[in-house]
């Protein structure tokens, strides 16, 4: 900001008419507001234990830095790792069914089983949904959100933000203290595409937020996957819109995945089977024999309880039991299933 014109023509990039604007910028008294205006971002930025990664660090994504538009500077709470290079988004609709919820939850918990970051954005549904199955599974997860990284939205997902710093990061291109306005979230969605091999969308409209995404990946040359479903549920019809038009690949497991990018994850990959058994609570003879009843469809209380000759009542005592360990997800209506 101090710098003379001379002095700043002297790097490399910067010509004498860019050196000239910096320097005759910095000289107006009138714009002595952006050294006030730098000095509280970084306040805001210490205060949220955050830091700022340029376009020129090392740190900085490696395919983010490949697509047309990349964001010069970007806002961070937890950090980087070169296995995020190998990063796959999982993206869809706010209002997720219980399908579109156990999809998402099971493809999030099967790649970072794996040993693939999953990328989503933060928001309600189903980007709720990847990042905590991803932490479930013991794998990293990158959160890009369309506020401050010092303002978190929806207000409930504070925790979960917390969470993803110790297990990857909280990204924003947006500076610090800014409001989630509605603008800012079609271009986060061509960042949670940018720092990706390939985006996976697993439940939306035809005009949801995920195709926008889809699209973004598409314009970046990167893989798009695309989980169908039924045919009489409009939340899936973005899914199958990209599938019948030949953008999106039909996907119906993680190995679909990992499958069509062999190449790029060559060296990277986990045995995701034997990580799932490692990872199994323990459970008594009679929470077992329930876990076994079930699978991740839901099914409803008292055909759990017929299949595994328990009463009603005893069953849903077993089952909150195996929910509060992380196994078993309750559902309206008493419905049960297993978790991803």
């Amino acid at each position: 900001m101090e710098a003379p014109a001379k002095q700043l023509v002297a790097v490399e990039g910067i010509e004498r008419k860019t050196a000239l604007t910096l320097a005759n910028f910095f000289r107006t008294s009138d714009n002595r507001e952006a050294y006030v205006f730098a000095d509280q971002q970084l306040s805001r930025l210490n205060k949220a234990n955050g830091r700022i990664v340029t376009y020129w660090d090392a740190e900085y994504p490696a395919n983010l830095k490949k697509i047309f538009d990349a964001p010069p500077v970007l806002f961070v709470r937890g950090g980087f790792a070169e296995l995020d290079n190998y990063s796959i988004a999982v993206v869809g609709t706010r209002s997720p069914t219980p399908y579109g919820t156990g999809l998402a939850e099971r493809f999030a918990a099967d790649l970072a089983r794996r040993g693939i970051p999953v990328v989503s954005g933060l928001a309600r549904g189903i980007d709720t949904c990847a990042h905590l199955a991803a932490l479930r599974a013991g794998g990293r997860t990158i959160a890009v959100i369309g506020s401050g990284i010092d303002v978190i939205y929806p207000a409930e997902n504070r925790q979960l933000a917390e969470r993803i710093t110790s297990h990857g990061a909280l990204v924003s291109e947006c500076v610090m203290g800014a409001k989630p306005d509605a603008v800012n979230f079609p271009r986060r969605n061509r960042i949670v595409s940018g720092i990706s091999l390939g985006t996976l969308v697993v439940e939306t409209g035809v005009d949801g937020g995920a195709m926008i995404t889809a699209a973004m990946a598409l314009d970046q040359n990167r893989e798009v996957f695309a989980v169908p479903g039924p045919l009489s549920d409009k939340r899936k019809s973005g899914t199958h819109l990209l599938i019948r038009e030949g953008k999106a690949l039909l996907t119906e497991c993680a190995d679909d995945i990992v499958s069509e990018l062999a190449h790029r994850f060559k060296g990277i990959l986990k045995e995701s089977t034997a990580i799932r058994r490692a990872e199994e609570p323990d459970m008594t003879l009679f929470e077992r024999k329930l876990y076994d009843v079930l699978d991740e469809k839901p099914t409803h209380i008292d055909l759990i309880a017929e299949r595994s000759d328990f009463s009603a009542s005893d069953a849903l005592v077993h089952l909150l039991s195996l929910e509060f360990k992380g196994i078993v997800r309750q559902l309206p209506g008493k419905m049960f299933m297993r978790m991803p």
